[in-house]
């Protein structure tokens, strides 16, 4: 007689649009996986966004990766470092929605080595890692990304307040960024994570190229890739719906729950 499985224990830290969908998930049943806790400031406000039927634990960041064994991090990337070193430390598996501040905090990899942790990077709002990564088995020659995104998306990120660009009179598509995923990831901390997970899928976030334009004209957050390697070479756009918050697409959390099943499930589809 086989042993049965012994349910994953999931902590969320934090509850906005991400992980309030992802809570609801979690407590309506995913096989193999169990809602443990939920880390958030104020914890009468967070039980009153989110109807659950079970009795996860709400406690602190500091304390969560004591009740779980995988950390979903669903915070302002300011916290991701807080959320990640006592979750490796542990060696647990974090998965990180804020990946443009991995860019700053690479020693985190060498922790999750230290502790047999381990760092997942989910494909997010964006579609196609899969072919990216198998074309980094190779060589590939240019990845370029060309983000479109309704202004209100992109009102008050650091990059235009820096540097005075105001878009919200705006009645034509305006080019408003060209440079690097690692340049992004600090002047678009809330807007660009799925530029970072690309980079960080092919050819790294200082060759890898990035436009950004902001456009009056669109309602979805649109992602072109293009990518020459000596395998293949291909292009791939998606149109994301966003949450209620402009700056996140619905798919963003739906990708967090098919990364979690694919850690239970009994078959894998995907690379």
């Amino acid at each position: 007689m086989s042993t049965p499985r012994t349910s994953l224990r999931v902590g969320i830290a934090g509850l906005g649009a991400v992980g309030r969908q992802l809570a609801t998930v979690l407590d309506a049943g995913i096989p193999g996986l169990t809602l443990a806790a939920i880390a958030v400031r104020d914890e009468a406000k967070a039980r009153a966004s989110v109807t659950l039927t079970g009795s996860p634990v709400f406690t602190d960041i500091a304390s969560l990766a004591s009740h779980c064994d995988i950390v979903v991090e669903c915070a302002p990337a300011a916290l991701m470092r807080d959320i990640a070193v006592p979750t490796l430390t542990a060696g647990k598996i974090l998965v990180a929605l804020s990946s443009g501040a991995l860019l700053s905090n690479m020693d985190l990899v060498d922790l999750a080595r230290e502790h047999q942790g381990q760092i997942i990077v989910p494909t997010g709002a964006l579609l196609g890692l899969d072919a990216v990564s198998a074309a980094a088995e190779g060589v590939i020659h240019s990845v370029t990304m060309t983000t479109r995104k309704p202004v209100k998306g992109l009102l008050g990120a650091k990059y235009l307040v820096d540097n005075n660009i105001d878009i919200a009179g705006i009645t034509e598509p305006m080019r408003i960024f060209s440079g690097t995923p690692r340049e992004a990831a600090v002047g678009f901390a809330a807007n660009l994570n799925v530029a970072v997970a690309l980079s960080l899928a092919g050819i790294g976030p200082d060759r890898t190229k990035l436009e950004v334009w902001a456009d009056p004209n669109v309602e979805r957050n649109i992602h072109r890739i293009e990518v020459d390697a000596d395998s293949a070479s291909f292009s791939m756009e998606i149109q994301n719906i966003p949450t209620e918050n402009p700056k996140t697409g619905r798919i963003t959390a739906l990708s967090v729950i098919a990364a979690l099943r694919k850690l239970t499930a009994p078959m894998r589809v995907g690379t």
